[in-house]
């Protein structure tokens, strides 16, 4: 896990990567939300890594703030971030670790629009390294769960499907930017 953060962290200091503070608040928030879901349905050892994923996810949005020359933050990344917020209250709402479960994974995955759409205008200003490995530590975070329910297994396989999606996403856009085809 600290090797996805530390590469991508390094990455933006050596001014490789410039990481949206939207989606990286986001994805703390949901993720803190997450861990407390699976602490609730007896995850055991494997919410810690969700635990520090989320406070690392907050610390990237505050460097991604301090730092985020060059990123466009659009009117679609605001309401996204709006629409993300959104999980506080219907997590408290729900009352049920499965309604949250389901309602961060969605919002997560929407709260990986403005990455995604930096990135398709921009994909040098990600590193797919980093990603790679975050997929691969989600996947660990699975094998390492002490207990294998919707609530325990639906946030983080969401997260090894966005992440290694997004790869691919990254990858193509850097070959069809290289080819000159937009």
């Amino acid at each position: 896990m600290s090797i996805s953060y530390g590469v991508y962290v390094f990455t933006i200091f050596k001014g490789n990567t410039r990481p949206h503070p939207f989606s990286w608040f986001v994805w703390g928030l949901l993720t803190a939300i997450g861990f407390f879901a699976q602490i609730s349905d007896g995850a055991g050892i494997g919410a810690v890594i969700t635990a520090l994923s989320a406070i690392i996810s907050f610390l990237i949005a505050g460097i991604g703030y301090i730092k985020r020359e060059n990123i466009i933050i659009s009117r679609s990344d605001k309401w996204a971030f709006a629409l993300s917020l959104l999980a506080i209250p219907l997590w408290i709402i729900t009352e049920t670790p499965l309604w949250s479960v389901i309602i961060i994974t969605i919002i997560d995955s929407a709260g990986f629009y403005p990455t995604f759409r930096k990135t398709w205008v921009a994909p040098d200003q990600e590193s797919a390294l980093s990603f790679v490995l975050g997929g691969f530590k989600h996947l660990f975070t699975i094998l390492a769960l002490e207990n294998y329910s919707i609530i325990t297994t639906l946030f983080p396989i969401s997260l090894v499907f966005m992440n290694f999606g997004f790869v691919l996403m990254l990858f193509h856009r850097k070959k069809a930017i290289k080819n000159g085809a937009e």
